[in-house]
């Protein structure tokens, strides 16, 4: 939650103890220079040991409770019929209002299964906004294409629109007049939008998709990865909801969707996922290809004790000190951003603070993967692994050529209950001398180059080998650290 010093400023309170630590360190910079050039300008190929805040992402990272830790140690482990499975379903029947759940080992598994069933060639799958896998398991059934069918507000960096991750039910009728409610697979929601910088959708807006969905006789998906996050910014943002606790709010967003999914490495806080619904019929479609893919119905890939654990983190993700935990840091973050006149993505959503790479590096094109380049930097700044969310995270269209992305975005993630006000402030700090010394970065180019997914292993290369002057520089300045 945020309280009101007396100052009159405005701070998160983290609304827990620290009962354990974990030891972390920052590198001087002559190893952030040698270590950012062996993982090729992409962070995510750093190791661990050359980082000092990672805020490459909330996924699979996040503080699990006390509650989970003891959930772990009474788990019955076994193969079939684990009644650690049953303690699960009841949790996704009591939060989300689901009476049929198969987990799988993450969300991408979700995705992928979702899109074998339910997607063929020539079909379309209409989303508020894309995410890098969703996109690549719809494409990989063999024809199948994505179309974000998103708002014209969504790629304004700089908003006051404070659902930017609402669908455009008006762009939806068009695209089924356009192909025919035939060749729609499904409708996709995302709570949030990942690449559009964390922002969410109302619930005005899923209850007109809901209803375009009814008339024509759609499926509508619902990705709820952060959906306690959407949930708790509807609370805050959306009129009529004010008094509505995010639990009251989350099972409303689930009795609009067909099929639910998530990653729980997000807001369950545990490595695993989930398929849900209410409806047999399409339960039954998917649930035969589960042992193929995944594991037998009662574990799905994952262990008996990251089920237990994520029963748990399913009843804990509607507490509203969980829910507000990331998106108040966030809140936080971007203020202070926003402040100094720094180019950061407004309104502040769940997931990350996101800082504009084409306003911050407005001296770098596309074709040189200013988000890159910006991320590569300020990990070089400050020891902050953080994410290139532009066009290297874009695949290439099948003629080999680049796809520019909308947003070219460095997205810092804020993990839940894992850093503190101080951390944000020295990231901040850091970040404002990075804009100020902004020209002593320039872009990347490609040296190895994945068919698919390529930001994830790719390899890259500073031109005129920038992050040798660009480390001489904040030596100088800064000292090694």
């Amino acid at each position: 939650m945020s309280i009101k010093l007396s100052s009159g400023k405005e701070i998160p309170i983290e609304m827990h103890k620290t009962r354990m630590v974990q030891k972390i360190w920052l590198p001087p910079i002559e190893e952030r220079l040698k270590a950012i050039e062996e993982a090729g300008y992409n962070t995510f190929q750093l190791k661990t040991k050359d980082i000092f805040l990672d805020m490459l992402t909330d996924s699979g990272v996040n503080a699990m409770s006390d509650n989970q830790y003891a959930a772990m140690m009474r788990v019955d482990d076994a193969y079939a019929g684990s009644m650690t499975f049953y303690d699960f379903a009841d949790a996704v029947k009591d939060v989300l209002g689901y009476n049929y759940v198969m987990n799988v080992h993450q969300g991408r598994a979700a995705e992928h299964l979702i899109s074998k069933v339910f997607a063929k060639q020539g079909d379309v799958v209409p989303t508020n906004y894309h995410f890098t896998t969703t996109k690549v398991h719809i494409e990989l059934t063999g024809g199948a294409t994505c179309l974000e069918i998103y708002t014209d507000e969504a790629l304004k960096t700089e908003s006051t629109v404070l659902f930017k991750g609402n669908m455009d039910p008006k762009k939806l009728k068009d695209t089924i007049k356009k192909y025919g409610k035939e060749r729609i697979a499904f409708v996709r929601m995302e709570a949030t939008t990942n690449l559009l910088g964390g922002q969410p959708f109302s619930m005005q807006n899923l209850r007109e998709i809901r209803q375009i969905c009814n008339e024509h006789g759609l499926i509508l998906v619902l990705d709820g990865s952060l959906i306690s996050e959407n949930a708790y910014l509807i609370k805050q943002r959306e009129e009529g909801y004010e008094k509505k606790t995010v639990a009251e709010i989350v099972k409303e967003m689930c009795s609009l969707a067909d099929i639910f999914y998530m990653s729980g490495r997000k807001n369950t806080c545990v490595r695993g996922g989930c398929i849900a619904t209410n409806n047999k019929a399409l339960f039954e479609k998917i649930q035969p290809w589960l042992p193929v893919y995944e594991g037998f119905f009662t574990y799905g890939g994952m262990s008996q004790r990251e089920v237990a654990a994520m029963a748990v983190g399913m009843r804990e993700m509607v507490d509203p000190d969980l829910a507000d935990c990331a998106v108040e840091q966030i809140k936080y973050f971007v203020g202070r951003l926003k402040e100094i006149g720094l180019p950061v993505v407004t309104p502040p959503g769940g997931l990350a603070c996101h800082l504009d790479a084409k306003r911050f590096l407005p001296h770098i094109p596309q074709s040189q993967y200013p988000a890159g380049a910006l991320t590569a930097a300020l990990y070089l700044a400050s020891g902050i692994r953080s994410m290139e969310r532009g066009t290297i995270s874009m695949e290439r269209d099948k003629d080999g050529k680049e796809v520019y992305a909308d947003l070219e975005l460095c997205r810092i993630a804020l993990p839940r209950r894992v850093y503190t006000v101080s951390h944000i402030e020295y990231a901040v700090d850091r970040i404002h001398w990075l804009y100020e010394h902004r020209n002593l970065v320039k872009g990347l180019k490609f040296v190895f180059e994945p068919p698919v997914l390529r930001f994830f292993i790719g390899k890259l290369e500073a031109l005129d080998n920038w992050g040798r002057a660009f480390a001489e520089a904040f030596k100088k300045e800064m000292g090694s650290y």
